[in-house]
């Protein structure tokens, strides 16, 4: 009775250890390495069965701009901060809407208007700032939805409330919850692949906005990196041959059906597929990654920082490269876009380092027929002040967190091409009209993908959880 114990107390410790592995990338590719769940069997692999009903989107390329652009700098053209310049927010405007604690010492919050101006483009007529040319030139590919807002008031939870559906950190994020769902197209690749820009600034960024969470460990996501390794631990070690690596896996695996024989653990036959999708991975990832054979003219579409790996222009590129491979979720992000201080200038240099590289993706999957069943999202995790934060000059300003309303857009499998939904008040501090909640974009997201927000769900200590909590609803007004 107590060896049965023993044995028990082990293999406990066991499933906590490898899931607490998955938070990392293992030692051998061991928790990082995600098999696609419909390649095994959704069942089996503590998933879905696939969508509830038709989806218009097969995958998802979301081009996360951490640290929160100004929508008032770029989608939200706001005329009437020129008469309001300098003067003090009325406090009918700023109402009980919380300020971050930034802000806690500074005694007048005069308006200011955008430095950069703003021209309608397209047969859509949207105002798109000067920032983005290359963006204008593809507006009439967008939907714009201008009345975004959120609960969050600080980074960390705000990224973790748009990914996860939480403010907390644990929960899984859009992509794991997917792969739970829909499981993958592709057998030798994962369903969910995380593209970090290099040198996009200091804000930081925490790898549980694509984690797991209380989902099994193969739903995580990888991390796809710059450089000869993209993903850690990866490649056989020095001196280990392809055979001999095949043969310590099939080893392996009837080692762990012998355990699953035993203790009938699913987890265990989620590490059988994570070893296998590891091996597969070793040449499935390299052939994905490279683009030295991409022509020139490819080059000139995203710019040329799409030749220097680790930039988002290099990044986009190589999302186009895994949507061609069917990667179910492809999460870009790039940092950098928080603005308290110098706005003019910190704004210009991201939109000059994303605009070419943004509008590019757009047209390389259109010219390949893929815009058509690919979702591609663009934002960040919440909106700007309408008022400066710190001192107001002729030449620059800054803007706090403002969770009250933000700009997004989307683009692509089934959302309405040329459309500007929702409105701001005249001073983008409210939202008036079609207000989207952050989880009304997450129902969207996963209705685009044909499934069913309120039925996506996870018994996890007594409670079914979901990706959008416990309320709202798909906006069916941008839908095609």
């Amino acid at each position: 009775m107590d060896d049965i114990k023993r044995q028990l107390q082990f293999a406990e410790s066991r499933r906590g250890f490898l899931k607490k592995a998955s938070l990392g990338f293992g030692s051998i590719a061991l928790s990082s390495m995600l098999a696609p769940a419909s390649a095994f069997g959704n069942t089996l692999m503590g998933g879905m069965n696939g969508p509830h009903f038709l989806p218009k989107a097969k995958r998802v390329i979301y081009l996360f701009q951490s640290g929160a652009p100004s929508q008032i700098e770029t989608w939200d053209y706001k005329p009437a901060l020129a008469k309001w310049h300098g003067k003090e927010i009325p406090p009918s405007v700023k109402g009980t809407q919380r300020n971050s604690g930034m802000v806690t010492d500074q005694s007048t919050f005069p308006l200011v208007q955008s430095i950069f101006n703003f021209k309608q483009h397209g047969q859509s007529g949207a105002w798109v700032s000067e920032l983005f040319p290359y963006t204008a030139e593809v507006v009439d590919e967008l939907c714009i939805i201008n009345s975004m807002y959120t609960e969050a008031i600080n980074h960390e939870p705000a990224v973790m409330f748009l990914q996860t559906g939480s403010q907390l950190s644990g929960r899984p994020s859009i992509g794991s919850w997917l792969s739970y769902g829909l499981g993958s197209d592709n057998k030798n690749l994962p369903n969910f692949v995380v593209l970090v820009s290099k040198g996009g600034g200091a804000q930081p960024l925490s790898s549980a906005a694509w984690s797991n969470g209380f989902l099994a460990s193969h739903h995580q996501g990888v991390q796809f990196r710059s450089g000869k390794d993209p993903v850690l631990y990866l490649n056989n070690p020095h001196g280990v041959h392809d055979q001999d690596r095949r043969r310590a896996l099939d080893y392996i695996k009837a080692l762990n059906d012998r355990q699953y024989g035993l203790w009938n653990d699913p987890e265990i036959q989620s590490k059988i597929n994570q070893y296998e999708m590891a091996y597969k991975m070793q040449s499935s990832v390299p052939e994905a990654v490279d683009t030295k054979d991409e022509p020139d003219h490819i080059y000139k579409l995203y710019g040329e920082d799409a030749r220097i790996p680790g930039t988002y222009a290099a990044n986009c590129l190589q999302a186009r490269r895994l949507a061609e491979r069917d990667v179910k979720f492809i999460q870009l992000y790039h940092m950098g876009w928080d603005q308290h201080g110098n706005l003019p200038g910190g704004i210009k240099r991201q939109a000059r380092d994303t605009d070419q590289a943004t509008a590019g993706l757009l047209k390389d999957l259109k010219q390949r027929g893929l815009l058509e069943d690919t979702l591609v999202v663009w934002g960040g995790e919440f909106g700007r002040t309408s008022f400066s934060q710190g001192r107001l000059t002729a030449t620059n300003y800054g803007r706090d967190h403002h969770p009250g309303c933000f700009s997004m857009w989307m683009a692509g499998a089934g959302v309405k091409a040329g459309m500007v939904y929702g409105k701001t008040d005249d001073f983008s501090y409210n939202v008036v009209e079609n207000p989207v909640h952050v989880h009304d974009f997450q129902a969207t997201l996963l209705h685009l993908l044909g499934m069913d927000h309120e039925r996506l769900t996870f018994k996890h200590q007594g409670r079914r959880f979901r990706l959008t909590d416990v309320h709202g609803h798909v906006v069916k007004d941008i839908l095609s």
